[in-house]
């Protein structure tokens, strides 16, 4: 084809905004160049500070977050980054807030006076505090569900009271759903939260849901979250508690709750099941009555606990007041007696990938070519926590939102996952075309120009069960309206043991994936358009961690 017509081509296309589709088919020598300061020795150099055991990993708000902040900002300040966030001291490279962490107290329920004791028959669910004793009257509905084809509510109401809730949903002996009226089951089965809103909106108060049909399965659940009820939970300072609490109980306690028996009790239960159309039209006899009264305490207790963002900034030329935000959590999960968790893939991966992308673009700078857009390069605390770094960071934005034009976040880069066992050049991305299709084939090309990974999609599907999507810092950009890259690996054997270590990173596998996210980047913050934004996010209530 006619050169001077391909020519014309770009020109056109670029004035409508979509240089990049033809500007990332020739490698970019000026890019490679800097690119390739992205070394195995350097992220080994970094990583193995960052998950050493003298950062005790790093949990968030202790001495070993504390020391890896420390670590990071003196790396920033040295390859020459600028510290951006004001302080009455001046500038600093943290971003200082509060989170609050929260443990249960004293804990308690008692039926006709009869106490029971908190992770023997009952634990608490949730984010509530009940300081002191409370009385209701207690109603059984059933399945707790309230749907077009089914509702468990038709013939009562449980306008304050509190509410048993039975887990599962009622199917019928070939085992189609009640609610779906096919054999896979409604998002009803397995959603305790939805039906506590259900039941809240209602006029239900408190919630006792009994989880599992036996006592043996309640007793195996309670072993499972065990841990978690056990150790203090952070949240951000402020974040409001509810005043109505919800409790995971045994079908034991819910039969004497309800003063019958289990016998009883599942015998309702196998009535609804066995005949559901009738269910979901009249009650039952039995279950739509309050029988007995209920006590209960759930007592917080709560204690500031201080942590920091780490922020470094690279001021851009002619386009400098868009703002490209490149991060990765500092943070993990800490120790236990002697066992030190020290999250080598999670995150130190991505947290030294950060580093040396923003060192890279620095000593592209200082020799001339410096990025058009501005960038900033984040370490964030608080995510194994809930995105709580992010989340601060995103409420309280040292830049405005209205000038970030992306965010790439790199979670767990440094391992694979068993369906990559045989190839490491492969990487998951996440969140690259749902709010921007333009983000998406700058991505792809970017991959296709100089690095040639497989990109896998997989988790990228919103019908994926992981939910991943939702579970790193990049939401807290992406329900902004920040179009977002999620850069990840997938989990392993290792995630969230002792034994993510250092001895078992692909040091290679990192640096050409910190490549992409450098060639990423570079085209983000040099071309001449903005990145465009063209579909909106998915409000999603439930983020979690990763």
């Amino acid at each position: 084809m006619n050169k001077k017509y391909i020519n014309l081509c770009a020109f056109a296309l670029a004035s409508v905004g979509w240089t990049n589709v033809f500007a990332q088919q020739t490698p970019d020598a000026v890019a490679t160049k800097y690119a390739n300061t992205i070394t195995v020795a350097d992220l080994t150099k970094h990583l193995t500070i960052i998950a050493s055991d003298s950062l005790e990993g790093r949990e968030t708000g202790e001495k070993g977050q504390k020391l890896a902040a420390d670590y990071i900002s003196k790396q920033f300040a040295a390859m020459g980054l600028a510290a951006p966030v004001n302080t009455p001291n001046g500038k600093s490279f943290y971003q200082k807030f509060n989170l609050e962490r929260r443990s249960w107290g004293d804990c308690a329920i008692w039926i006709k006076g009869k106490k029971k004791e908190m992770l023997q028959d009952f634990f608490p669910m949730g984010n509530f505090n009940i300081p002191d004793t409370k009385t209701e009257e207690v109603m059984f509905v059933g399945y707790g569900i309230d749907s077009e084809n089914y509702s468990d509510y038709l013939a009562i109401s449980p306008t304050n009271h509190a509410v048993v809730i039975w887990g599962g949903e009622p199917a019928a002996a070939d085992g189609t759903s009640s609610v779906t009226g096919k054999r896979e089951p409604s998002e009803w089965a397995n959603n305790w939260r939805k039906k506590v809103a259900a039941a809240r909106e209602r006029g239900a108060r408190t919630c006792f849901i009994v989880p599992k049909h036996t006592n043996e399965e309640f007793l195996k659940m309670m072993i499972q979250y065990k841990h978690s009820i056990e150790t203090p939970t952070l949240s951000l300072q402020g974040k409001p508690l509810e005043e109505e609490g919800v409790f995971f109980i045994s079908p034991a306690m819910a039969a004497e709750m309800l003063g019958t028996t289990e016998a009883k009790l599942s015998k309702i239960s196998e009535t609804v099941s066995l005949d559901p159309v009738k269910r979901g039209r009249k009650k039952i006899e039995g279950i739509a009555v309050a029988i007995n009264e209920v006590s209960f305490k759930a007592q917080r207790i709560i204690e500031p606990v201080g942590t920091e963002n780490v922020l470094g900034y690279l001021e851009g030329t002619d386009k400098k007041d868009e703002l490209l935000v490149v991060t990765a959590h500092y943070d993990h999960i800490g120790k236990e007696g002697n066992k030190v968790f020290n999250g080598a893939d999670d995150d130190g991966s991505g947290t030294v990938a950060v580093m040396e992308i923003a060192e890279a673009f620095v000593k592209a700078k200082k020799e001339g070519k410096s990025p058009r857009r501005s960038i900033l390069f984040m370490t964030v605390t608080g995510e194994e926590k809930g995105l709580l770094g992010s989340d601060y960071y995103t409420q309280n934005p040292v830049f405005p939102l209205k000038n970030t034009v992306a965010n790439l976040n790199i979670d767990m880069i440094g391992r694979l996952d068993d369906a990559h066992k045989t190839n490491e050049n492969y990487i998951y991305l996440i969140g690259s075309d749902k709010l921007s299709k333009e983000l998406h084939q700058l991505s792809e090309n970017a991959n296709k120009t100089y690095t040639n990974l497989t990109l896998d999609y997989t988790y990228n599907d919103e019908k994926d069960p992981n939910r991943y999507y939702y579970r790193s810092d990049h939401y807290n950009f992406a329900k902004n309206n920040v179009p977002v890259i999620f850069y990840f690996n997938g989990v392993h054997e290792d995630y969230h043991k002792e034994t993510d270590e250092i001895s078992k990173i692909l040091f290679g596998k990192m640096e050409k994936i910190s490549r992409l996210v450098f060639y990423t980047a570079w085209q983000i913050a040099n071309q001449p358009n903005r990145i465009s934004l063209d579909v909106k996010p998915v409000k999603e209530e439930d983020s979690g961690k990763f």
